[in-house]
Protein backbone atom coordinates (compact mmCIF):
# COMPACT_ATOMS: atom_id res chain seq x y z
CA UNK A 1 0.00 0.00 0.00
CA UNK A 2 1.03 3.58 -0.57
CA UNK A 3 2.66 5.11 2.54
CA UNK A 4 0.56 7.88 4.10
CA UNK A 5 2.76 10.79 5.17
CA UNK A 6 1.47 13.74 7.19
CA UNK A 7 3.25 17.08 7.26
CA UNK A 8 2.40 19.57 10.01
CA UNK A 9 3.96 22.86 8.99
CA UNK A 10 3.52 26.36 7.63
CA UNK A 11 2.58 27.36 4.12
CA UNK A 12 5.13 29.06 1.85
CA UNK A 13 3.36 31.23 -0.71
CA UNK A 14 6.54 31.13 -2.80
CA UNK A 15 6.24 27.36 -3.13
CA UNK A 16 9.84 26.51 -2.27
CA UNK A 17 9.58 25.44 1.37
CA UNK A 18 7.03 24.45 4.01
CA UNK A 19 3.92 22.46 3.19
CA UNK A 20 4.41 23.01 -0.53
CA UNK A 21 7.93 21.55 -0.53
CA UNK A 22 6.86 18.65 1.66
CA UNK A 23 3.93 17.61 -0.52
CA UNK A 24 5.97 17.85 -3.71
CA UNK A 25 8.69 15.68 -2.20
CA UNK A 26 6.35 13.07 -0.76
CA UNK A 27 4.49 12.76 -4.07
CA UNK A 28 7.64 12.41 -6.21
CA UNK A 29 8.90 9.68 -3.85
CA UNK A 30 5.69 7.66 -4.14
CA UNK A 31 3.98 8.59 -0.89
CA UNK A 32 0.51 9.99 -0.26
CA UNK A 33 0.94 13.43 1.24
CA UNK A 34 -1.43 14.97 3.76
CA UNK A 35 -1.14 18.36 5.41
CA UNK A 36 -1.95 20.29 8.55
CA UNK A 37 -1.31 24.02 8.24
CA UNK A 38 0.01 25.77 11.34
CA UNK A 39 0.63 29.18 9.78
CA UNK A 40 0.29 31.06 6.52
CA UNK A 41 3.28 33.06 5.34
CA UNK A 42 3.51 35.79 2.74
CA UNK A 43 6.88 34.69 1.44
CA UNK A 44 9.08 34.66 -1.64
CA UNK A 45 12.74 33.99 -2.41
CA UNK A 46 13.80 37.27 -0.79
CA UNK A 47 12.04 37.06 2.55
CA UNK A 48 8.94 36.67 4.68
CA UNK A 49 6.69 39.73 4.62
CA UNK A 50 3.87 38.41 6.78
CA UNK A 51 2.82 35.51 9.03
CA UNK A 52 -0.75 34.58 9.93
CA UNK A 53 -1.08 32.02 12.72
CA UNK A 54 -3.75 29.34 12.27
CA UNK A 55 -5.97 29.12 15.38
CA UNK A 56 -4.97 26.15 17.58
CA UNK A 57 -8.46 24.63 17.57
CA UNK A 58 -8.41 24.52 13.77
CA UNK A 59 -4.95 22.93 13.78
CA UNK A 60 -6.38 20.27 16.10
CA UNK A 61 -9.36 19.79 13.78
CA UNK A 62 -7.06 19.21 10.80
CA UNK A 63 -5.02 16.61 12.68
CA UNK A 64 -8.13 14.78 13.91
CA UNK A 65 -9.69 14.75 10.44
CA UNK A 66 -6.64 13.09 8.89
CA UNK A 67 -5.86 10.66 11.71
CA UNK A 68 -9.43 9.44 12.29
CA UNK A 69 -10.13 8.62 8.64
CA UNK A 70 -7.00 8.14 6.55
CA UNK A 71 -4.36 7.18 9.10
CA UNK A 72 -0.69 8.07 9.26
CA UNK A 73 2.40 5.95 8.56
CA UNK A 74 4.83 8.76 9.31
CA UNK A 75 4.57 12.40 10.33
CA UNK A 76 6.94 15.34 10.09
CA UNK A 77 6.76 18.75 11.66
CA UNK A 78 8.11 22.01 10.31
CA UNK A 79 7.15 25.57 11.20
CA UNK A 80 5.17 25.53 14.46
CA UNK A 81 5.63 29.20 15.42
CA UNK A 82 4.47 29.31 19.07
CA UNK A 83 4.66 27.23 22.24
CA UNK A 84 0.86 26.76 22.18
CA UNK A 85 1.07 25.14 18.75
CA UNK A 86 4.07 23.02 19.74
CA UNK A 87 2.25 21.67 22.81
CA UNK A 88 -0.94 21.06 20.84
CA UNK A 89 0.84 19.17 18.08
CA UNK A 90 2.75 17.04 20.59
CA UNK A 91 -0.48 16.21 22.43
CA UNK A 92 -2.28 15.22 19.22
CA UNK A 93 0.61 13.04 18.05
CA UNK A 94 0.48 11.15 21.35
CA UNK A 95 -3.32 10.99 21.30
CA UNK A 96 -3.43 9.39 17.85
CA UNK A 97 -0.35 7.25 18.38
CA UNK A 98 1.31 8.58 15.22
CA UNK A 99 4.49 6.65 14.42
CA UNK A 100 7.77 7.72 12.84
CA UNK A 101 7.82 11.37 13.90
CA UNK A 102 10.46 13.44 12.12
CA UNK A 103 11.00 16.85 13.72
CA UNK A 104 12.49 19.55 11.55
CA UNK A 105 13.05 22.26 14.20
CA UNK A 106 12.37 25.15 11.84
CA UNK A 107 13.46 28.31 13.60
CA UNK A 108 14.66 30.74 10.92
CA UNK A 109 13.88 31.08 7.22
CA UNK A 110 16.65 31.10 4.60
CA UNK A 111 16.20 34.87 4.46
CA UNK A 112 16.83 35.18 8.21
CA UNK A 113 13.21 35.76 9.22
CA UNK A 114 12.17 33.98 12.45
CA UNK A 115 9.69 31.09 12.07
CA UNK A 116 9.67 29.94 15.71
CA UNK A 117 9.34 32.55 18.43
CA UNK A 118 12.02 32.44 21.11
CA UNK A 119 9.60 31.45 23.88
CA UNK A 120 8.64 28.32 21.92
CA UNK A 121 12.13 26.82 21.89
CA UNK A 122 11.83 25.30 25.36
CA UNK A 123 8.41 23.91 24.49
CA UNK A 124 9.91 22.23 21.42
CA UNK A 125 12.66 20.64 23.53
CA UNK A 126 10.28 19.61 26.32
CA UNK A 127 7.23 18.36 24.42
CA UNK A 128 8.17 17.42 20.86
CA UNK A 129 11.82 16.31 20.84
CA UNK A 130 11.15 13.36 23.21
CA UNK A 131 8.50 12.05 20.78
CA UNK A 132 10.75 12.15 17.75
CA UNK A 133 12.17 9.16 16.00
CA UNK A 134 14.44 11.54 14.08
CA UNK A 135 15.23 15.22 14.58
CA UNK A 136 17.01 17.11 11.78
CA UNK A 137 18.53 20.42 12.94
CA UNK A 138 20.99 22.38 10.87
CA UNK A 139 24.03 23.70 12.71
CA UNK A 140 22.47 27.00 13.94
CA UNK A 141 19.42 25.06 15.17
CA UNK A 142 21.62 22.41 16.79
CA UNK A 143 23.47 25.19 18.63
CA UNK A 144 20.19 26.43 20.09
CA UNK A 145 19.00 22.95 21.02
CA UNK A 146 22.33 21.90 22.57
CA UNK A 147 23.34 25.24 24.07
CA UNK A 148 26.84 25.09 22.56
CA UNK A 149 28.80 26.62 19.71
CA UNK A 150 29.51 24.31 16.77
CA UNK A 151 32.47 24.87 14.46
CA UNK A 152 34.12 21.43 14.14
CA UNK A 153 33.06 17.85 13.59
CA UNK A 154 33.89 17.12 17.23
CA UNK A 155 31.41 19.85 18.20
CA UNK A 156 28.79 18.31 15.92
CA UNK A 157 29.12 14.95 17.65
CA UNK A 158 28.96 16.49 21.12
CA UNK A 159 25.85 18.49 20.18
CA UNK A 160 24.23 15.34 18.80
CA UNK A 161 24.84 13.57 22.12
CA UNK A 162 23.27 16.46 24.03
CA UNK A 163 20.17 16.55 21.81
CA UNK A 164 19.85 12.78 22.03
CA UNK A 165 19.98 13.15 25.78
CA UNK A 166 16.94 15.42 25.57
CA UNK A 167 14.88 12.52 24.28
CA UNK A 168 15.37 12.31 20.50
CA UNK A 169 15.79 8.70 19.40
CA UNK A 170 18.00 9.66 16.44
CA UNK A 171 19.71 12.98 15.73
CA UNK A 172 20.77 14.15 12.27
CA UNK A 173 22.81 17.36 12.27
CA UNK A 174 23.03 18.73 8.75
CA UNK A 175 26.44 20.02 7.74
CA UNK A 176 25.54 22.56 5.08
CA UNK A 177 26.29 25.50 7.42
CA UNK A 178 29.85 26.46 8.39
CA UNK A 179 31.59 23.11 7.95
CA UNK A 180 34.17 22.86 5.18
CA UNK A 181 32.10 20.21 3.39
CA UNK A 182 28.42 19.18 3.48
CA UNK A 183 28.54 16.15 5.76
CA UNK A 184 25.38 15.13 7.60
CA UNK A 185 25.91 13.32 10.90
CA UNK A 186 23.47 10.72 12.25
CA UNK A 187 23.70 9.67 15.91
CA UNK A 188 21.51 6.79 17.08
CA UNK A 189 22.55 6.88 20.72
CA UNK A 190 25.56 4.65 20.31
CA UNK A 191 27.07 5.06 16.85
CA UNK A 192 27.72 7.90 14.42
CA UNK A 193 27.07 7.63 10.69
CA UNK A 194 28.43 10.21 8.25
CA UNK A 195 26.76 11.03 4.95
CA UNK A 196 29.16 12.82 2.61
CA UNK A 197 27.91 15.25 0.01
CA UNK A 198 29.16 17.64 -2.64
CA UNK A 199 29.08 21.41 -2.39
CA UNK A 200 27.18 23.15 -5.18
CA UNK A 201 27.98 26.79 -5.80
CA UNK A 202 24.41 28.06 -5.99
CA UNK A 203 22.22 30.40 -3.91
CA UNK A 204 19.18 28.31 -4.84
CA UNK A 205 18.81 26.22 -1.70
CA UNK A 206 15.48 27.49 -0.38
CA UNK A 207 13.52 24.65 1.22
CA UNK A 208 16.36 22.18 1.64
CA UNK A 209 15.58 21.48 5.29
CA UNK A 210 11.89 20.89 4.67
CA UNK A 211 12.66 18.66 1.71
CA UNK A 212 15.31 16.67 3.58
CA UNK A 213 13.02 15.87 6.50
CA UNK A 214 10.12 15.04 4.16
CA UNK A 215 12.28 12.41 2.46
CA UNK A 216 13.19 10.87 5.80
CA UNK A 217 9.53 10.73 6.85
CA UNK A 218 8.57 9.14 3.53
CA UNK A 219 11.35 6.61 3.88
CA UNK A 220 10.33 5.67 7.41
CA UNK A 221 6.69 5.41 6.32
CA UNK A 222 7.77 3.07 3.56
CA UNK A 223 9.55 0.81 6.03
CA UNK A 224 13.16 1.90 5.65
CA UNK A 225 15.50 1.97 8.62
CA UNK A 226 16.60 5.36 9.91
CA UNK A 227 20.03 4.97 8.34
CA UNK A 228 18.49 4.02 4.98
CA UNK A 229 16.01 6.90 5.13
CA UNK A 230 18.75 9.44 5.89
CA UNK A 231 20.90 8.09 3.06
CA UNK A 232 17.91 8.42 0.72
CA UNK A 233 17.33 11.98 1.91
CA UNK A 234 20.98 12.90 1.34
CA UNK A 235 20.89 11.52 -2.20
CA UNK A 236 17.62 13.28 -3.00
CA UNK A 237 18.59 16.68 -1.62
CA UNK A 238 21.91 16.64 -3.46
CA UNK A 239 20.05 15.96 -6.69
CA UNK A 240 17.42 18.61 -5.92
CA UNK A 241 20.16 21.22 -5.39
CA UNK A 242 21.99 20.07 -8.51
CA UNK A 243 18.82 20.73 -10.53
CA UNK A 244 17.85 23.79 -8.46
CA UNK A 245 15.70 26.49 -10.03
CA UNK A 246 16.90 30.01 -10.71
CA UNK A 247 13.62 31.64 -9.72
CA UNK A 248 13.16 35.00 -8.01
CA UNK A 249 15.66 37.59 -6.84
CA UNK A 250 16.88 35.83 -3.69
CA UNK A 251 17.39 32.21 -2.67
CA UNK A 252 15.69 30.17 -5.38
CA UNK A 253 14.16 26.78 -4.58
CA UNK A 254 15.54 23.30 -4.93
CA UNK A 255 13.92 21.21 -7.65
CA UNK A 256 11.65 18.56 -6.20
CA UNK A 257 11.16 16.98 -9.61
CA UNK A 258 14.90 16.29 -9.88
CA UNK A 259 14.73 12.45 -9.79
CA UNK A 260 12.22 12.48 -12.64
CA UNK A 261 14.27 15.01 -14.61
CA UNK A 262 17.37 12.87 -14.11
CA UNK A 263 15.67 9.84 -15.63
CA UNK A 264 14.42 11.94 -18.55
CA UNK A 265 17.91 13.32 -19.12
CA UNK A 266 19.41 9.83 -19.02
CA UNK A 267 16.86 8.47 -21.47
CA UNK A 268 17.40 11.38 -23.85
CA UNK A 269 21.18 11.03 -23.62
CA UNK A 270 21.04 7.35 -24.55
CA UNK A 271 18.72 8.06 -27.46
CA UNK A 272 20.90 10.89 -28.77
CA UNK A 273 24.02 8.70 -28.61
CA UNK A 274 22.27 5.94 -30.54
CA UNK A 275 21.09 8.39 -33.20
CA UNK A 276 24.56 9.89 -33.50
CA UNK A 277 26.20 6.50 -33.93
CA UNK A 278 23.73 5.62 -36.69
CA UNK A 279 24.89 8.73 -38.50
CA UNK A 280 28.53 7.75 -37.96
CA UNK A 281 27.85 4.28 -39.41
CA UNK A 282 26.35 5.85 -42.54
CA UNK A 283 29.46 7.97 -43.07
CA UNK A 284 31.75 4.95 -43.56
CA UNK A 285 34.21 6.89 -41.43
CA UNK A 286 36.08 3.94 -39.97
CA UNK A 287 39.33 5.60 -41.08
CA UNK A 288 38.85 8.11 -38.26
CA UNK A 289 38.94 5.46 -35.52
CA UNK A 290 42.35 5.25 -33.78
CA UNK A 291 44.19 2.11 -32.65
CA UNK A 292 42.76 2.54 -29.12
CA UNK A 293 39.26 2.79 -30.64
CA UNK A 294 36.88 5.72 -30.29
CA UNK A 295 34.64 6.80 -27.45
CA UNK A 296 31.62 8.98 -28.14
CA UNK A 297 30.57 10.37 -24.78
CA UNK A 298 27.64 12.48 -23.61
CA UNK A 299 27.30 13.96 -20.13
CA UNK A 300 24.21 14.87 -18.16
CA UNK A 301 23.65 18.52 -17.29
CA UNK A 302 25.66 19.36 -14.15
CA UNK A 303 27.70 16.14 -14.54
CA UNK A 304 30.07 15.56 -11.61
CA UNK A 305 31.56 12.10 -12.19
CA UNK A 306 32.00 9.35 -14.78
CA UNK A 307 28.69 7.90 -13.61
CA UNK A 308 27.03 10.98 -15.15
CA UNK A 309 28.61 10.30 -18.56
CA UNK A 310 27.13 7.87 -21.10
CA UNK A 311 29.15 6.00 -23.75
CA UNK A 312 29.22 2.72 -25.65
CA UNK A 313 30.71 -0.16 -23.62
CA UNK A 314 33.89 -1.40 -25.24
CA UNK A 315 34.10 1.79 -27.34
CA UNK A 316 33.44 2.19 -31.06
CA UNK A 317 35.58 -0.14 -33.17
CA UNK A 318 36.56 -0.05 -36.82
CA UNK A 319 34.85 -2.62 -39.03
CA UNK A 320 36.26 -2.45 -42.57
CA UNK A 321 35.32 1.04 -43.82
CA UNK A 322 32.71 1.48 -41.13
CA UNK A 323 32.28 1.17 -37.40
CA UNK A 324 30.57 -1.12 -34.90
CA UNK A 325 29.68 -1.20 -31.22
CA UNK A 326 29.41 -4.13 -28.87
CA UNK A 327 26.41 -2.96 -26.88
CA UNK A 328 23.99 -0.03 -26.47
CA UNK A 329 25.24 3.03 -24.60
CA UNK A 330 25.28 3.05 -20.80
CA UNK A 331 26.27 5.43 -18.04
CA UNK A 332 29.52 4.94 -16.16
CA UNK A 333 31.30 2.80 -18.78
CA UNK A 334 33.79 5.41 -20.01
CA UNK A 335 36.91 6.27 -18.07
CA UNK A 336 39.43 8.21 -20.16
CA UNK A 337 37.06 10.21 -22.37
CA UNK A 338 34.70 10.82 -19.46
CA UNK A 339 37.59 12.45 -17.59
CA UNK A 340 38.42 14.58 -20.62
CA UNK A 341 34.81 15.70 -21.02
CA UNK A 342 34.36 16.47 -17.33
CA UNK A 343 37.50 18.64 -17.43
CA UNK A 344 36.12 20.51 -20.42
CA UNK A 345 32.74 20.99 -18.73
CA UNK A 346 34.35 22.68 -15.72
CA UNK A 347 35.34 25.52 -17.99
CA UNK A 348 32.57 25.25 -20.55
CA UNK A 349 29.57 23.41 -19.05
CA UNK A 350 27.57 23.60 -22.28
CA UNK A 351 30.12 21.35 -24.06
CA UNK A 352 28.60 18.02 -23.00
CA UNK A 353 29.72 15.69 -25.80
CA UNK A 354 33.07 14.62 -27.22
CA UNK A 355 34.70 11.95 -29.39
CA UNK A 356 38.31 10.93 -29.84
CA UNK A 357 39.56 10.30 -33.39
CA UNK A 358 42.66 9.10 -35.20
CA UNK A 359 45.41 11.71 -35.52
CA UNK A 360 45.41 12.88 -39.14
CA UNK A 361 47.16 16.18 -39.94
CA UNK A 362 44.84 16.80 -42.89
CA UNK A 363 41.84 16.71 -40.54
CA UNK A 364 43.47 19.44 -38.45
CA UNK A 365 44.27 21.46 -41.55
CA UNK A 366 40.68 21.16 -42.75
CA UNK A 367 39.34 22.23 -39.35
CA UNK A 368 41.47 25.35 -39.42
CA UNK A 369 40.32 26.11 -42.98
CA UNK A 370 36.71 25.89 -41.79
CA UNK A 371 37.35 28.30 -38.94
CA UNK A 372 37.09 25.76 -36.13
CA UNK A 373 38.55 26.64 -32.76
CA UNK A 374 41.62 24.36 -32.87
CA UNK A 375 44.11 23.88 -30.04
CA UNK A 376 47.19 21.70 -29.61
CA UNK A 377 48.41 20.40 -26.27
CA UNK A 378 51.50 18.48 -25.25
CA UNK A 379 50.82 15.38 -23.17
CA UNK A 380 52.73 12.98 -20.98
CA UNK A 381 51.87 10.04 -18.76
CA UNK A 382 53.33 11.93 -15.80
CA UNK A 383 50.76 14.73 -16.22
CA UNK A 384 47.79 12.42 -16.74
CA UNK A 385 47.66 12.37 -20.52
CA UNK A 386 45.06 14.45 -22.31
CA UNK A 387 42.74 14.46 -19.30
CA UNK A 388 45.33 15.91 -16.96
CA UNK A 389 47.22 19.13 -16.33
CA UNK A 390 47.84 20.08 -19.99
CA UNK A 391 44.09 20.20 -20.65
CA UNK A 392 43.49 22.19 -17.46
CA UNK A 393 46.10 24.77 -18.46
CA UNK A 394 44.61 25.04 -21.94
CA UNK A 395 41.07 25.61 -20.70
CA UNK A 396 42.18 28.23 -18.16
CA UNK A 397 43.49 30.50 -20.90
CA UNK A 398 40.55 30.09 -23.29
CA UNK A 399 37.57 32.44 -23.41
CA UNK A 400 35.50 30.26 -25.74
CA UNK A 401 35.18 26.49 -25.98
CA UNK A 402 37.43 24.67 -28.46
CA UNK A 403 35.88 22.57 -31.24
CA UNK A 404 38.98 20.43 -31.72
CA UNK A 405 41.92 19.58 -29.48
CA UNK A 406 44.80 17.45 -30.67
CA UNK A 407 48.09 16.12 -29.38
CA UNK A 408 50.98 14.38 -31.10
CA UNK A 409 51.27 11.67 -28.49
CA UNK A 410 54.06 10.73 -26.12
CA UNK A 411 55.66 7.60 -24.71
CA UNK A 412 52.75 5.23 -24.10
CA UNK A 413 50.16 7.66 -25.51
CA UNK A 414 48.76 7.41 -29.03
CA UNK A 415 48.40 10.76 -30.83
CA UNK A 416 44.75 11.73 -31.18
CA UNK A 417 42.19 14.32 -32.11
CA UNK A 418 39.27 15.15 -29.83
CA UNK A 419 36.13 16.83 -31.14
CA UNK A 420 33.66 18.40 -28.75
CA UNK A 421 30.26 20.05 -28.99
CA UNK A 422 27.06 20.51 -27.03
CA UNK A 423 25.44 17.27 -28.25
CA UNK A 424 26.47 14.04 -29.99
CA UNK A 425 24.52 15.19 -33.03
CA UNK A 426 26.67 18.32 -33.22
CA UNK A 427 29.80 16.18 -32.92
CA UNK A 428 28.57 14.27 -35.99
CA UNK A 429 28.02 17.60 -37.78
CA UNK A 430 31.69 18.43 -37.20
CA UNK A 431 32.79 15.02 -38.48
CA UNK A 432 30.73 15.43 -41.64
CA UNK A 433 32.41 18.79 -42.29
CA UNK A 434 35.83 17.22 -41.74
CA UNK A 435 35.44 14.40 -44.29
CA UNK A 436 38.96 14.27 -45.75
CA UNK A 437 39.41 10.58 -46.52
CA UNK A 438 41.72 9.45 -49.36
CA UNK A 439 42.68 6.16 -50.97
CA UNK A 440 44.99 5.27 -48.10
CA UNK A 441 42.03 5.20 -45.77
CA UNK A 442 40.29 2.26 -47.47
CA UNK A 443 39.69 -0.77 -45.25
CA UNK A 444 42.48 -3.25 -44.74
Amino acid sequence: MIPKILTIAGSDSGGGAGIQADLKTITVLGGYGMSVLTALTAQNTVGVTGIHEVPPDFIAAQIDAVAEDIGVDAVKTGMLLTSHIVELVARKIREHGMPNLVVDPVMVAKSGDPLLVVEARNALKKHLVPLSRVITPNIPEAEILSGMTISTMAHVKEAARIIHGEGAENVVIKGGHRLDRPVDTLFDGSDFFLFEGEHYDTPNTHGTGCTFSAVIATGLGTGLSVEEAVAWAKEYIQLAIRYSLDIGEGHGPTNHLAPVLLEWDKSEAIEELEDAFERFEEMDAGYLIPEVQSSLVYALPHARSADDVAAFPGRIVRLYDGAAVLAPPEFGVSEYMAKVLLRIMKGFPEQRSAMNLRFLPRVIDRAEELGFSVEEIEVSLEEGGCSGAPLIRLLERMDRPPDLIYHRGAHGIEPQIILMAETPGQVMDLIEELDVRDSEDRAW
